[in-house]
């Protein structure tokens, strides 16, 4: 008969006892990674392979674990047994003809005894029948074997009371713990129920409320409502003592699955109590008396981990066999066997987690899969563990798996840059996931009970990272072992060897370092550069002393080239001031054998044989490129070099910027001499531009590659480097002075080949303007221009910038500019008497400022804008200018002389004048007139003022006197005879009021004493202006016309106009008036 489930009492600890177990195991977790080679005893990894007599009795017990699978499948299970079948038949590797053998054996083999585990969790939101409101729930369960369906089926009888009372014989029944006081009541008890027939089975559970004989005053003190007293009445009315039913629960079996855990409804659900409250169950069909052999001589758990073990194996071998790696999840038939034969044999859940882990750990050391995959066993013990659980030799068996992981772990860590290259992509994070695992494992309390004695995890891997760089280092160094004995062999394989350490480092750097300082907070690189420099110095330095001081070209090659590498070994380290000098290249032994023999072959300057640019794009020829890059690996050399010692440091720069500069002058007179050579006999004049326009090109390429020197060699820290050990000026007066010196050669040679360009085009633009003065009146000047002039430039100038880099064809158009200006200035004063000719050149000096700018991608305005260019503007502005029009600009300089006059050594004016518009008169008030120059022999002068206008189309007026005697003053009122004034002439620029003061003389000629000039756009009244109440009063000082040499008259002079001489023979008499009588000082 079937007994209540309980729990075994947990046994004390087993520390002590496993303590022992792991001294007479002497030391299976191990403390630290053995050397190779050192005889220390190395952790075989266990065997996943089984005997054939063992893997029968697996096979066995997997096929009878299938033949007997009770309930329903999991969602994600395999549902066909018979697909499970095939499955184990592919897994155990089985021929047709063995497994049905087997198959049939299993067959013949009696049935297990079927049971189903059944735990009363709890209930909630159950009925209240007692007074106080609450029950006192237990629970009746058993199984009902064969039941029928005429009126008993589960459905039916679930809506009657007693199901359990009145079905299930009373042996077979049985009953939970009673819970007070309660409508959620916990159980948590388990019961194991046998079963014949899971067919015909059904699952019975009745909850009843407790009902204790009471007597009526006791329950009248517990009544609280109305209620509850209709509970008494009815407590009344029943038997003494009989219980209360609160609901039932019927499920068949062949509906449930292999394991349940749910919540069911109480029934039967009445109008009267529609709602019952829930119960939580679990269920789990397990075996017991399995026929097996396997079951009948071995525990359930180590039964299991042998099947957990063999189906892994298939499951990564299967995946390796089609090119994929095994991700960890198993395929469903698996899975779902692995849990039929747990469920069945009733593991508990932490011994499930064991088993994987034990299965996992083992299979990992000889099959390729994640590490990660332990993580989840790992977690499980840990969440689940209790010592007690194990036995003693599970505790060993515990125990020793995770000492040859960890072994093993400590393994891969020492071969890390074998066991997980870079060159595969997910090597990183397979060694990360190492490292957790290893992490995790170390932390677990199982870890800590059953290994007490095993070192610190960062200890353990910071000696396994020192023995794998060593290691690793003489697996190198055989690798690059010479099959040709020789110091120049033995010198290449040193210098791989060297490349090899470096390229190593940078990936600790890198990559490893991050990784093993967020797993354990070790840093790899540094301990790795300990390691490796010490190796590395111990061979350069033996190798050193066996080459000596003389060596060939080729050894100088390969010493140079190790000690480039040497640099870079040492730069990835700590600065050198920090470590002791363990590889002491700046010694003399050094210094004997870098500088020996002849010079690098790429010092050689590029011998030109074409002078045809690359491309559109590029203009400059082959030569050209292969010098740069010559010069490049010149400062490239240098920079690699960074000698040790400053002094000689210093030395060798200079060498290099004196050769570099010395191939760079070469090289132009190379190409000189070669564009001569292929120029001669050219009758192409455009072929013989084409090759001088290279040869500037590549001049100007190679101009822009030595200016570059000063920062490619780093003179800025170089000169800090030298500071203490050279004298004052020594390094401005060495390097900088040959870099300019080159750099003023290259610029001459330049310079000269543009100016040889500039002179084929200077003929032809000196040709076209002279032919556009030569141009009949009738053609329009636009068209004079731009035909035949603006298009010979077009061409030229385009074909130019197409052939020519930016900086040449800039020095081309500047000096074509200059050219053009000087052309222009030359035959502008042969124009003076032509406005026509003139206004021609103006046109075309301003077309050509447009033309040379283009837009911005020509010159710029500062470059254009020369002192001859405003000295030219200004010039063919007056040339190109009418009669009218250069009068109006000459009375414009005396109005701007008036403005600028402050002395009043001739005299002064004083007037009023307005403008009234109504009117068209325009009023002028003379006041008075002061500090006039005495003319007369008396001291004395007789002065009047003539007034005209002037600097407009206006005619002049009829002279009004003022003179001086007993009147202060005299208004006059000036209108033209017989038109009035108009405003419009008023406001033009130039048009004034000319006053002209004279001395009158009776007998001779009047004397000039001044002119005053009153700017007729600021007398008030015009429109535009505002009218004040008082015209103000105007101070007017008196002014001599120049002598000689005004442009404006001069041109004037030459123009044949009547206008234009009547103008001209006015202002020179009065020129010679002024002359007569000139102002002396302090007068």
């Amino acid at each position: 008969m079937a007994t209540p489930f309980s729990h075994p009492q947990r046994r004390p600890p087993l520390l002590r006892q496993a303590i022992k177990i792991r001294r007479r195991r002497a030391g299976r977790c191990a403390q630290s990674p053995a050397p190779q080679g050192s005889g220390a005893p190395q952790v075989e990894p266990p065997s996943h392979h089984f005997s054939p007599e063992e893997r029968t009795l697996l096979y066995e017990e997997a096929l009878y674990t299938v033949l007997h699978r009770l309930g329903q499948p999991e969602p994600n299970h395999v549902a066909e047994s018979s697909e499970l079948l095939r499955y184990l038949q592919e897994a155990f590797q089985l021929e047709p003809e063995e497994h049905q053998r087997m198959l049939q054996q299993a067959l013949e083999l009696e049935k297990p005894m079927f049971f189903l585990k059944a735990t009363v969790k709890q209930a909630k939101g159950i009925l209240g029948k007692d007074v106080s409101g609450f029950s006192d729930p237990y629970c009746l369960l058993g199984i009902e074997q064969g039941v029928g369906v005429p009126g008993g089926s589960p459905g039916a009888r679930q809506r009657q009371k007693a199901v359990v009372r009145d079905t299930i014989p009373e042996e077979q029944t049985h009953r939970t713990q009673v819970v007070t006081q309660t409508l959620n009541p916990v159980w948590d008890e388990t019961f194991i129920l046998e079963f014949k027939d899971i067919a015909n089975a059904s699952f019975h559970l009745d909850m009843w409320d407790l009902d204790t004989v009471e007597s009526v005053r006791q329950k009248l003190g517990e009544l609280t409502d109305l209620h509850g007293l209709r509970r008494i009445l009815k407590e009344v009315r029943k038997d003494k003592g009989q219980d209360d039913f609160l609901g039932n629960l019927v499920l068949r079996l062949q509906d449930l699955r292999c394991r349940e855990d749910q919540w069911y409804p109480l029934g039967p659900c009445t109008e009267t109590y529609p709602d019952r409250g829930q119960c939580h169950l679990q269920f789990q069909f397990i075996h017991k008396r399995r026929a097996t052999r396997a079951s009948r001589s071995q525990p359930s758990y180590t039964v299991h981990l042998h099947l957990l073990q063999q189906l892994v194996s298939h499951e990564v071998t299967r995946h390796q066999a089609g090119s994929t790696s095994w991700d960890g999840t198993l395929s469903p038939q698996a899975a779902t066997i692995l849990f039929l034969h747990a469920t069945q044999k009733d593991l508990s859940d932490f011994h499930q987690s064991m088993a994987q882990w034990l299965a996992y750990s083992r299979l990992y050391q000889s099959l390729e899969f994640p590490s990660s995959c332990l993580l989840h066993p790992i977690t499980s013990i840990e969440y689940q563990w209790i010592q007690g659980r194990l036995k003693e030799e599970q505790l060993e068996e515990l125990a020793t798996s995770f000492g040859s992981l960890l072994a093993y772990g400590l393994s891969l860590i020492r071969r890390f840059r074998s066991v997980f290259p870079l060159s595969v992509a997910d090597s990183p994070v397979r060694l990360q996931s190492l490292l957790r695992v290893l992490v995790q494992m170390c932390k677990m309390k199982a870890f800590g009970e059953l290994c007490p004695d095993s070192a610190p995890l960062p200890h353990l891997v910071t000696e396994a990272l020192r023995t794998g760089t060593v290691e690793w280092f003489h697996l190198k160094q055989q690798h690059h072992q010479p099959m040709v004995q020789g110091l120049l062999e033995a010198g290449k394989a040193l210098l791989r060897l060297v490349q090899d350490v470096t390229g190593d480092l940078h990936q600790c750097q890198r990559t490893w370092n991050k990784i093993f300082r967020n797993a354990l907070k070790i840093d790899l690189f540094p301990m790795a550069f300990l390691e490796l420099q010490w190796l590395v110095a111990k061979r350069v330095q033996d190798y050193t002393a066996a080459v000596g001081g003389q060596v060939s070209p080729e050894m100088g090659d390969t010493l140079f080239q190790l000690y480039i590498s040497l640099k870079e070994f040492c730069q990835l380290g700590p600065d050198l001031s920090e470590r002791e000098g363990v590889l002491a290249l700046d010694g003399e032994g050094g210094r004997g054998w870098t500088w020996q023999g002849p010079e690098p072959s790429f010092l050689l300057p590029a011998v030109p044989h074409q002078l045809v640019p690359l491309g559109e794009l590029t203009k400059h020829s082959t030569s050209a490129v292969d010098l740069s890059t010559c010069f490049a690996q010149i400062s490239h050399t240098a920079r690699q070099l960074d000698w040790p010692n400053p002094e000689e440091a210093f030395m060798i720069t200079v060498k290099f910027v004196e050769d570099t500069c010395r191939l760079a002058l070469v090289y132009c007179s190379l190409i000189k001499a070669r564009a001569r050579e292929l120029s001669a006999g050219q009758k192409d004049q455009g072929q013989a531009a084409n090759m001088l326009c290279v040869v500037v090109n590549n001049m100007e390429q190679l101009r822009l590659v030595i200016g570059k020197l000063p920062t490619q060699l780093a003179w800025e820290a170089l000169e800090q480097r030298v500071g203490a050990v050279l004298e004052q000026g020594q390094l401005q007066h060495t390097l900088h002075a040959q870099l300019q010196g080159a750099l003023a050669g290259l610029g001459h040679e330049i310079r000269t080949g543009v100016r040889t360009l500039a002179e084929q085009l200077e003929v032809g633009i000196a040709k076209h303007i002279q032919k556009l003065l030569s141009i009949r009146e009738s053609i329009l000047p636009e068209d004079a221009i731009y035909l035949p002039l603006m298009k010979f430039l077009e061409v030229e100038l385009c074909y130019m910038n197409t052939n020519l880099v930016q900086e040449n064809f800039s020095s081309l158009l500047t000096l074509l500019w200059t050219h053009t200006l000087t052309v222009l200035a030359e035959v502008a004063p042969s124009q003076r008497s032509s406005p026509l000719a003139a206004n021609r050149l103006k046109i075309a000096l301003q077309n050509l400022e447009i033309c040379f700018h283009a837009e911005g991608c020509g010159l710029p305005p500062e470059a254009l804008h020369t002192a001859t260019f405003q000295a030219l503007q200004r010039d063919l502005a007056l040339q190109a200018a009418s009669s009218r029009e250069l009068i109006q600009k000459y009375f414009c300089s005396r109005l701007k002389q008036q403005a600028e006059t402050t002395s009043e050594e001739l005299g002064v004016v004083t007037v009023k004048a307005s403008y009234q518009a109504s009117e068209q008169k325009l009023r002028v008030e003379l006041l008075s007139a002061s500090s006039l120059l005495p003319l007369d022999s008396n001291g004395e002068s007789t002065p009047f003022v003539q007034l005209s206008l002037a600097g407009s189309s206006h005619p002049g007026l009829s002279p009004c006197i003022w003179r001086n005697g007993s009147e202060q003053g005299r208004q006059l009122s000036l209108c033209p005879l017989p038109s009035l004034v108009p405003a419009e002439p008023c406001q033009k620029e130039g048009a004034c009021l000319l006053l002209t003061v004279l001395d009158h003389d009776t007998l001779g000629a009047d004397d000039l004493e001044g002119e005053a000039f009153l700017p007729l756009c600021s007398v008030p009244g015009l429109p535009g202006s505002e009218e004040p109440e008082e015209v103000p009063q105007t101070r007017l000082p008196l002014t001599y016309p120049a002598p000689s040499g005004d442009p404006i008259l001069q041109l004037l002079e030459s123009r044949g106009d009547r206008e234009a001489q009547a103008f001209v023979r006015m202002r020179r008499q009065r020129a010679k008036q002024a002359a007569q009588h000139p102002p002396r000082p302090g007068q």
